[in-house]
């Protein structure tokens, strides 16, 4: 017997996969380049392999005509204008979600810091609502705070995420730790998918397509890319190349093709 989640699992992954766009910067850093206008960026880059985005509720409600891939709302926010920029506080409701037509609800949660107990509470609550409601839950895990030297560490990342998923996420989104062994052993201790951050707008395209090969090959099952798609000159190329790894198994190398 088919349940939600399933359902809506399969509405933001494709065979189990995922290359999603997650545009919730609006919030804490304001209309940054290549999110002047979201909904332009969507539709530009939906119909290239691109499987779901991950947007704030008001955004989700302003698109002028219902997308045709997945949409994970985003309900935990700080901005950078904050005194306390790494405190996530909820912006909405599973109840919420389900009425505005989601697919997937998605919270940052920060690790390592002193606003670390009230988002892992935010994080244990929401999971709880989402399993009730048969919504998918997408848990962005961070190493971020006052008690983390290297965020990279794949010790920490390993704990992070493993974090992410006792507390009932069904996928967690965290940071690539640099190596193929090191995050391959991570994704065998984290019981649901694992997806990779994208982190700052990288140097070249390919230093973004050979993380993303080397992440599938350590077992991560897609990626989270933010910047590093809505900020590129042509974002829909981008995804064509990510989508070139992630779905047919195309090395960085053979990728770049799609973008050149």
């Amino acid at each position: 017997m088919v349940s939600a989640t399933e359902i809506r699992l399969n509405r933001i992954m494709r065979k189990g996969r995922m290359l999603c766009i997650p545009m919730d910067h609006g919030i804490s850093n304001g209309p940054i380049e290549g999110l002047e206008n979201p909904a332009d960026t969507i539709y530009k880059c939906e119909g290239h392999g691109l499987t779901s985005v991950i947007i704030n509720k008001g955004i989700l409600k302003s698109l002028p005509k219902p997308p045709k891939i997945g949409t994970l709302v985003h309900f935990s926010s700080s901005t950078a204008l904050s005194l306390s920029p790494n405190r996530k506080m909820l912006t909405g409701t599973v109840k919420e979600a389900v009425a505005l037509g989601a697919d997937g609800v998605s919270l940052h949660i920060n690790i390592g810091g002193k606003e670390e107990p009230e988002m892992l509470e935010q994080l244990g609550l929401t999971a709880d609502q989402c399993h009730r409601w048969g919504m998918p839950l997408l848990a962005m895990m961070y190493p971020r705070g006052e008690n983390i030297p290297n965020p990279h560490d794949p010790e920490i990342v390993g704990h992070v995420a493993r974090i992410g998923a006792e507390c009932g996420a069904d996928i967690v989104k965290t940071l690539y730790t640099g190596d193929i062994d090191s995050f391959s052993k991570i994704v065998k201790s984290t019981p649901v998918p694992i997806v990779i951050a994208g982190g700052p707008k990288a140097k070249t395209d390919l230093d973004i397509l050979q993380m993303t090969e080397d992440a599938i090959t350590a077992g991560a099952k897609g990626v989270t890319y933010g910047r590093n798609i809505f900020a590129h000159k042509k974002p829909e190329k981008m995804v064509q190349a990510l989508s070139e790894i992630i779905f047919k198994k195309g090395t960085a190398k053979e990728a770049m093709k799609r973008i050149e």
